[in-house]
């Protein structure tokens, strides 16, 4: 009777162990659902340029991939609620972003002004440096545009002159970039430039030199700026 008893319950307890040796089955957390929402938190970058939108396309991608493999493999991975986090994300930041950059492009130029891309004032590869036919067309005009401050053309921690140029190539590493990709901007409004890395906008006078004027730290520019905007 004790014998029975006794083997009844070692028979109870290896039933017991056998099921938290079931609980505790090892699970793998989705490699997809993790890049999946990777992207999507640097996808918030998008909000600023409009370049980065791949970053939360790309973490869509691996959103849907996850999903994919989560319905797949039920017994061997988890992170369900990291794939969706992370699709959400992707999907408000791609549907937010372009209507935002659509919104500040229509809105962005001053009246007055005419949009100039800085890519109608640069010459040409194998070109000699020199103002385009496009940019001395516009001497003398109202124009906006869109550039960076060159780092060496700012000394102090303000300035109301700096150089204008068109890409973070010239502007983040200080090279000294072709006579045409670069404007010598004098503020004549109140405010004040200050050292950055990310983009601005001017607007205000276009002045076109036939000579090269010289420029402290740099070879010196065809091209002068009176901004009256500045941001």
């Amino acid at each position: 009777m004790n014998q029975a008893i006794s083997d009844s319950k070692a028979t109870e307890a290896n039933y017991y162990v056998s099921d938290d040796s079931e609980d505790f089955t090892y699970k793998s957390l989705s490699r997809a659902g993790v890049l999946c929402l990777v992207f999507g938190l640097f996808g918030l970058l998008a909000w600023i340029s409009p370049l980065l939108l791949f970053l939360p396309a790309i973490g869509l991608f691996f959103g849907l991939v996850a999903l994919r493999n989560l319905k797949k493999y039920p017994n061997e991975l988890i992170g369900t609620s990291v794939a969706w986090l992370g699709i959400l994300l992707s999907v408000a930041i791609l549907i937010a972003s372009p209507g935002r950059h659509i919104y500040i492009y229509n809105t962005e130029v001053p009246e007055g002004f005419e949009r100039v891309q800085f890519a109608s004032l640069k010459s040409q590869m194998g070109a000699p440096d020199f103002p385009t036919a496009e940019a001395i067309a516009l001497n003398g005009k109202k124009v906006f545009l869109k550039g960076y401050i060159h780092p060496t053309s700012i000394s102090s921690n303000s300035s109301k002159t700096f150089v204008f140029v068109p890409d973070w190539g010239t502007c983040c590493f200080g090279t000294q970039p072709p006579l045409t990709h670069m404007i010598q901007v004098r503020l004549v409004n109140d405010g004040f430039a200050f050292k950055s890395v990310r983009q601005h906008s001017i607007a205000g006078t276009l002045e076109v030199h036939p000579y090269i004027k010289p420029v402290e730290g740099l070879e010196g520019v065809y091209y002068e700026f009176e901004a009256e905007h500045f941001q």
